[in-house]
């Protein structure tokens, strides 16, 4: 009987980052630490991921406690983690000092396997990762980021494994974030990897468009030694394949996994209990998940761009962006999309769409990828698109993390007396701002959501323009993502004469204020009729069209105006506007504002500074990227109308230039 194949469990990590958006709390994985560890697993992958930065930004969570307290309660299954090479556990390349920190005291911490790989497989950002986890005594799965495109060939792959072979890896991973692996492109690759190294080989598959379980069932036939499953409830979708479909689809066979099924299903209802409490959804396969063959959006990333264009109001241009996405690819030179080049991808492509010209607003992640500080893509980058983002940058060929000054000891030093403890001082090391966020409220004793969202304090002057009455019709709408409206109740009403605006006279912060009120209610959709214009306001979005009336209705700026992340502008008089010789600077997305690119820094302008056209104004920090926003015009600051770490809503003023 040929060995059976061994399971790693990604449900405490990866499974809920990819539906969950990883907001599991530590409190719903201790009760069923036990049974998970009692399974026979051959590995639980618990840590790395996102699981560090939500867990200090939203769950106001230590992570380094987290894996304590697992460890704890797990005692015979090695635990895992995921890190992005040189990246760790964040979305920019850290010096090797922190690499070196942050690897010995997760491995201190009870960490065992560490899964490491480089979104652009340059091994170069693997190096000083694989060395150190090696220096701590872990286990190195050295993993390859699979994706399909002219250059990304089956011998190619075999060449890389080789290399890592020789760095020191102890196992091999395929890591196939988007689910492009096909079942018989599966079994041609790990049989080339199975008769050119001698490295066990472990396949790791989301599901998203279908072909994972049957990639699973050929890569175990070709001699795969290990694949990745979640349990059921978090399974499907842009998760992993369920573990109990595949324990019984290799069940008596040479392959066969040897898990008792009957307490996978324990564990099972366990998680479905947490699901239903918690309001989480279940992985589901939509039509855009099928399309990713074409568009290569990976796993927790189509969940991602849907929460990033409903912040950005625009959800309903989900397919604009969804094309535009190959083609950004293509620009950058064929990486693979997983995370941070699927961040760094896919929120170009968001801003290309939303801004209207392609590249016109590049955060400065893409352009820190472009001028080499992520490594060596694939292929080459369009030099047109690289001379349009550089400008008089010149690229760098040299190995990213050597550019880097050691930042440990100067943190050390800088924060005596702040921080108890070495791991407390890596969380800061990773993520400055957040860290000290969460650092305050650890002090203080008062926890609470980070970036707090006070926006609603403005809105009840709306309860005089339209009040919902008791009883509505229900609007019989489904709630795929992927609809603009979502279900609820739609509501129709003429303006109250003595507390109302007319229609023409609301402008545009009006309307986009009543999109965010109606969004706190379960009203669907507000249509008002007046001064020659029809507006019907919904969630997310509005749309106004003109009926014909004697004279001109007004517009803004004297036409029709496009927002992005909005259907329509109506056709109304904007009455919010500055003073003589004063331009506003606007938000072109939802996000968090920064005065400075770091906590410790000075801001980029303050009032009374002179600025030049394309002089960095400020940070908004937005999906997951921080995104410098530039001056259109000379001039001087005259007013900086948000606070550091303020919300900000798009189009919203945030500076007044007098030119």
């Amino acid at each position: 009987m040929e060995n059976g194949v061994k399971i790693t469990d990604t449900t405490l990590r990866d499974a809920h980052q990819s539906l969950w958006a990883t907001r599991m709390r530590t409190a719903d994985m201790l009760p069923i630490a036990e049974k998970l560890d009692n399974i026979g697993y051959h590995s639980l992958e618990v840590w790395g991921g996102n699981t560090f930065d939500v867990g200090l930004r939203y769950l106001n969570e230590d992570p380094w406690e987290r894996l304590r307290q697992l460890k704890k309660m797990i005692r015979s299954t090695p635990l895992q983690m995921m890190i992005r090479g040189q990246s760790l556990v964040g979305y920019q390349q850290y010096p090797d000092d922190v690499v070196e920190a942050y690897i010995a005291k997760s491995v201190e911490n009870g960490i065992s396997i560490i899964r490491i790989y480089d979104a652009l497989n340059d091994i170069r950002n693997l190096e000083t990762a694989i060395h150190a986890a090696k220096k701590a005594g872990a286990h190195v799965q050295a993993a390859m980021v699979y994706t399909v495109s002219p250059i990304h060939t089956n011998r190619h792959y075999t060449d890389l494994a080789r290399q890592l072979a020789e760095m020191g890896a102890d196992s091999i991973c395929i890591k196939d974030t988007a689910g492009l692996l096909a079942p018989y492109r599966a079994y041609e690759l790990v049989k080339s990897l199975k008769e050119n190294h001698d490295l066990p080989v472990q396949l790791h598959c989301h599901y998203i468009g279908g072909l994972a379980v049957g990639t699973y069932l050929k890569a175990a036939e070709a001699g795969a030694d290990a694949i990745d499953t979640a349990t059921v409830p978090l399974a499907f979708g842009a998760s992993q394949p369920p573990v109990e479909t595949v324990v019984r689809a290799l069940h008596g066979s040479g392959r066969d996994t040897q898990l008792d099924i009957h307490k996978l299903f324990e564990i099972a209802e366990y998680f479905e209990n947490i699901r239903k409490e918690k309001g989480f959804k279940r992985g589901v396969t939509r039509i855009n998940d099928m399309r990713v063959f074409d568009h290569h959006v990976p796993g927790g990333a189509i969940t991602n761009l849907v929460t990033q264009l409903e912040e950005q109001k625009a959800l309903y241009r989900l397919g604009e962006v969804l094309e535009e996405i190959p083609r950004v690819r293509e620009d950058l030179g064929y990486p693979p999309l997983v995370t941070p080049t699927s961040q760094i991808v896919g929120t170009q492509a968001v801003l290309n769409v939303l801004t209207g010209e392609r590249y016109k607003l590049v955060p400065g992640e893409v352009r820190d990828y472009i001028q080499g500080y992520y490594g060596r893509p694939p292929a080459p980058i369009n030099q047109d698109i690289a001379r349009k983002v550089l400008g008089d940058r010149a690229p760098i060929n040299d190995k990213p993390s050597g550019l880097l000054e050691p930042r440990m000891e100067r943190l050390r030093n800088e924060l005596a007396g702040q921080v108890t403890s070495e791991e407390d001082l890596i969380s800061y090391a990773l993520f400055p701002q957040v860290a000290r966020r969460f650092f305050e409220f650890k002090r203080s004793g008062k926890f609470q959501e980070a970036q707090p969202d006070n926006r609603k304090e403005n809105l009840p002057k709306l309860e005089n323009i339209i009040q919902a009455p008791e009883k509505a019709p229900v609007q019989g709408k489904g709630g795929d993502p992927e609809e603009t409206v979502p279900p609820g109740r739609t509501v129709s009403r003429a303006p109250d004469p003595d507390t109302a605006k007319e229609v023409g006279e609301l402008n545009i912060s009006d309307v986009k204020d009543l999109i965010r009120f109606i969004g706190d209610t379960d009203i669907t959709e507000v249509s008002l009729e007046s001064a020659g214009i029809k507006l019907s306001v919904r969630k997310g979005g509005f749309h106004a069209v003109e009926t014909p009336v004697r004279g001109n209705a007004p517009r803004v700026n004297g036409s029709h105006q496009e927002v992005p992340g909005f259907e329509a502008v109506p056709a109304v008089q904007a009455k919010d506007e500055p003073g003589a010789g004063l331009q506003p600077v606007t938000a072109p997305m939802v996000g968090t504002f920064y005065d400075a690119p770091a906590p410790e820094s000075a801001p980029y302008v303050k009032v009374g500074d002179k600025v030049k056209k394309g002089q960095v104004l400020c940070i908004i920090e937005a999906m997951k990227l921080m995104n410098e926003i530039k001056s259109e015009f000379d001039g001087e600051i005259m007013e900086v109308k948000v606070e550091k770490g303020q919300p900000v809503e798009y189009g919203q003023v945030i500076f007044l230039i007098k030119v």
